[in-house]
């Protein structure tokens, strides 16, 4: 048997090719939507991709489920479980507890895990040609290295209300009666690693094993004193903020995204030809540059979206595709850099790029408006918007500020004062990200240079 875990860094996600070599044949879990990678490990093996399956509907990502099944012919499967209100709206075979996908000499056994959302399934492994036991469980959301997936993501997000108390005790009995009844030498390999969203204390090691979670996770002395209240309160504290965009994943992942196909070379424009579409209103400029280069002068109304290892995080905090129809142009250095920037902005559906520029010279230039932390002692301004998570202002913020984090502002704005505001984060990289998108949405935004450390110093 293979098992081949595919990582991607900027969403922290990972998906899985599982596949029989005396057969030849694989299924992928969990595929994001830019599939080059997953047709590409299966060439590298020898094998075909006959079937493809996800753990659940996605909220951070958009699911490359549909995409790669258009490029293989391999046949979907997806959840049925969940009742009505969770079914896909797409072909696909129904997965239920107990179902089995037979891959050559390995079996797939879902696994209904709900809590996370309510149709989640998790996928035993058996390496039939090894073992007639499974060895090998892909918990997508139901458990991660050191966590578990949190429930309030239908609250927070989906526009549900109070799931998250039902789901975090379905997660509960989910642990207890079925991550706990496997032997503890069963390997898990979880959806997501540290820096998820979907999760509050995930590790960042790519798998664990039963034995070592029941062990040692926070949520393991809970069960060993069956003390389902204490776990509930536990879980559900300090949960991070779940970025607005979470709700377009849900919607467009129960619907089926839109299938791409192959994508073709992006062009590269001449400052000329950008020009004239930023005229014209035709299409919306990405400033790719660090922060820092950035506040030396950018293009007037850009969107800063530095990548592009993080641009499908922090383009979805920025450009938001149900909106906004114009098409994207970027600033890239070559095509190269270009299609990697477009692969993870497709990621979060972001698929409207017309091409890419290597220069800024002849564009409309402005400079963004910072101030310094000796400056922010008497400077006007009608509120200061600290960006960083919840956790993070709980532990420390700026007398006055207001806490809405960078995922959400552009989702928010009805909630923003008409004046002047003055935005801050950690390090100042959120806080370019979100002023920009906020003056292009016509608010005046002043960054604080060097962020909350800044001022800290200042004190």
């Amino acid at each position: 048997m293979l098992l081949e875990r595919v990582y991607d860094e900027d969403l922290a996600q990972a998906g899985y090719l599982i596949g029989c070599q005396a057969r030849g044949e694989a299924i992928v879990v969990d595929a994001r939507r830019d599939v080059d990678e997953y047709l590409a490990l299966a060439e590298r093996h020898g094998m075909r991709i006959t079937h493809v399956t996800e753990t659940h509907i996605h909220a951070d990502y958009l699911s490359g489920t549909r995409e790669l099944a258009e490029a293989t012919g391999a046949r979907i499967h997806v959840s049925g479980e969940g009742g009505k209100d969770w079914q896909y709206g797409f072909a696909a075979e129904r997965l239920y507890d107990g179902d089995t996908i037979e891959i050559g000499n390995v079996t797939v056994r879902a696994v209904h895990t709900p809590g996370h959302t309510p149709e989640h399934l998790s996928f035993l492994i058996t390496d039939g040609a090894f073992s007639d036991d499974p060895g090998y469980l892909l918990s997508g959301d139901f458990v991660f290295a050191g966590d578990v997936g949190r429930p309030d993501l239908l609250d927070e997000a989906a526009g549900e209300v109070d799931t998250r108390f039902e789901g975090a005790r379905l997660l509960f009995a989910g642990l207890r009666d079925v991550l706990l009844a496997l032997p503890d030498h069963v390997q898990i390999h979880p959806g997501h690693g540290a820096g998820s969203a979907c999760g509050k204390a995930l590790g960042a090691l790519p798998s664990t094993t039963v034995g070592y979670e029941r062990l040692n996770a926070w949520w393991a002395p809970y069960l060993r004193e069956n003390d389902e209240r204490g776990f509930v309160e536990e879980l559900l504290g300090g949960q991070p903020d779940a970025h607005a965009y979470f709700a377009r994943m849900k919607r467009q992942n129960k619907e089926g995204p839109r299938i791409l196909g192959r994508s073709t070379p992006l062009p590269e424009l001449s400052t000329e030809e950008v020009g004239a579409s930023l005229d014209a209103e035709e299409i919306v400029f990405v400033d790719t540059r660090p922060h820092t280069e950035v506040h030396r002068g950018t293009v007037a109304g850009a969107l800063h979206i530095p990548g592009p290892d993080k641009a499908a995080t922090f383009g979805a905090w920025a450009y938001d595709p149900e909106t906004e129809s114009r098409p994207l142009v970027l600033l890239a250095p070559d095509q190269d850099t270009a299609h990697r920037f477009r692969d993870h902005l497709m990621r979060v559906g972001i698929d409207e790029v017309a091409g890419y520029t290597t220069g800024l010279t002849g564009l409309p230039e402005t400079v963004p408006s910072v101030i310094t932390a000796e400056e922010l002692e008497g400077f006007e301004s009608a509120l200061v918007l600290d960006v960083r998570n919840k956790g993070e202002h709980a532990s420390g913020h700026i007398p006055g500020s207001r806490q809405l984090s960078a995922g959400r502002v552009l989702w928010h704005r009805d909630t923003l004062p008409e004046g002047r505001i003055v935005s801050y984060c950690q390090s100042g990289l959120r806080s370019s990200v979100a002023a920009a998108a906020l003056r292009r949405a016509g608010h005046d935004v002043v960054e604080l240079e060097g962020g909350y450390p800044a001022w800290l110093l200042n004190r």
